[in-house]
């Protein structure tokens, strides 16, 4: 149930921003074992849900494809749920750019997505990923760190800026 935030942090984050939150599942885990979350969402609805459960927690309303927080950069940031195949199409791109303004020099971005026909393609999510200053770090099948096959319908990948 907690496998994204097990791998969150074993990564050692000290500062997590939950990319496409939800009701706040990731953040509020993370934020139980002692990690700083803040969880930030487009859906109202979705905000709305995360605040009632966990009112402490910081929850931002913000589409991440133009995504600004002044000054705030993470450890980690994490896209867990199928954020990626989520937003609008056609942002992924923007996406991960403005994510990365978002991330310390030593950080990474995680994201879990499902592989479907038609879908977002790993080639092409590591191709924006490079236009935005990231490079591939580590890639698995499942959170719990299974290792990556070729024609997997769901990885999960971490990227680091590049130097």
């Amino acid at each position: 149930m907690h496998g994204e935030a097990t791998f969150v942090e074993t990564l050692g984050a000290r500062s997590v921003l939950d990319a496409g939150c939800g009701t706040g599942r990731v953040a509020i885990e993370l934020d139980r074992r002692g990690i700083g979350a803040v969880g930030v969402d487009a859906d109202p609805g979705m905000l709305a849900a995360a605040q009632a459960k966990a009112p402490e927690l910081e929850w931002i309303a913000a589409d991440l494809s133009v995504l600004d927080l002044p000054g705030r950069r993470f450890d980690v940031i994490v896209l867990a749920g199928n954020v990626m195949i989520f937003v609008e199409p056609g942002t992924e791109g923007a996406v991960l750019q403005r994510l990365a303004a978002h991330l310390d020099p030593d950080g990474a971005i995680v994201a879990g997505f499902q592989l479907v026909p038609g879908g977002l393609t790993l080639e092409r999510y590591d191709d924006l990923a490079a236009a935005a200053g990231l490079v591939l770090a580590e890639r698995y099948a499942t959170w719990d760190r299974h290792p990556w096959q070729p024609g997997g319908d769901y990885a999960v990948s971490v990227h680091r800026l590049t130097a």
